[in-house]
């Protein structure tokens, strides 16, 4: 299950490339953009700007769960089945109300990631799997990766790790760059903000460097979370340590996903105003570079 695919990027890994976005993910980030890429299964999205409210469409290609009110229609999303998102996918004419996610096999996807192989050669780019956790999907992954391998494309991953290893290990001889996040290195924060395991994510990026793996270190910074000096250099202290790892980027947290959780009718939970903590930065990459490691300030 596929929810975008984003040609011409210059943003996930070297040169111009084709970014394939996975529905799917291990974690439950308060501050995460892409909410609608978490279940692998289908999402469906109200936009009640957009919506006619007299218009009466949805309610009858799905009338087992869509309530019609004063303020316009209301989705009962814990009735939605299968065959309720189907009947939805194309009955909205002003695309208020739309379907998230795709159903592809590796063979479709290439064909769009083939198109641009004069792009990859000229500028040094490929293909990169995103997310969602590509790894979530390690089989469609692993086909992914040994396709464009095979055909001489640059392959990439932007990772969160939150994985079992046996789930990243046959992807491993066809990825060139791993895009792996290193969101907090303590154990109870990175619990408390993302539901999930720091340990996990920290053995796995050990095992790819072991393995000798190319690996950027990626670092959302969020207030309240990881946003502080003992984060920050407690993260930069294991990245230096990891063999092989010469680069890390640091993405200062923005609000630009807020409104996805409005049209999935889902609280957002993380800071309402963007980082703005120049002092921090400049921490970080003096840090960073006494280290050993090139810091990059992305977003």
């Amino acid at each position: 299950m596929i929810f975008n695919i984003q040609r011409y990027s210059t943003h996930d890994g070297p040169g111009i490339r084709t970014v394939v976005f996975l529905k799917g993910c291990s974690l439950g980030c308060r501050w995460c953009q892409n909410p609608e890429s978490r279940a692998q299964a289908k999402d469906v999205l109200f936009d009640a700007r957009l919506c006619l409210a007299d218009c009466d469409l949805c309610r009858q290609a799905a009338p087992e769960v869509i309530e019609k009110t004063p303020d316009g229609p209301r989705i009962l999303r814990d009735r939605l089945q299968p065959e309720h998102i189907r009947a939805l996918e194309t009955c909205c004419p002003t695309l208020a109300l739309t379907v998230c996610g795709e159903e592809k096999n590796a063979e479709e996807i290439m064909a769009t990631v083939r198109r641009d192989k004069p792009f990859y050669a000229r500028s040094g780019g490929g293909i990169t799997l995103s997310g969602g956790e590509p790894f979530m999907s390690p089989q469609l992954a692993e086909q992914l990766f040994r396709l464009s391998h095979e055909e001489g494309i640059h392959t990439a991953v932007e990772t969160c790790l939150h994985v079992p290893w046996r789930y990243i290990e046959p992807s491993l001889p066809y990825v060139d760059l791993f895009l792996a996040d290193l969101k907090h290195v303590d154990e109870r924060a990175f619990k408390q903000w993302t539901d999930g395991s720091a340990k996990r994510v920290l053995k796995n990026l050990r095992n790819l460097a072991q393995a000798g793996k190319k690996i950027i270190i990626r670092v959302p910074l969020i207030p309240g979370f990881n946003a502080d000096e003992a984060a920050v250099k407690a993260i930069i202290d294991f990245a230096a340590d990891l063999p092989g790892v010469e680069e890390i980027h640091f993405l200062p947290y923005h609000t630009l996903g807020m409104n996805k959780y409005v049209l999935l009718d889902q609280p957002y939970q993380a800071p309402d105003k963007p980082l703005d903590d120049p002092e921090l930065l400049t921490f970080a990459q003096s840090y960073a570079e006494r280290s050993g490691l090139k810091m990059t300030l992305r977003g």
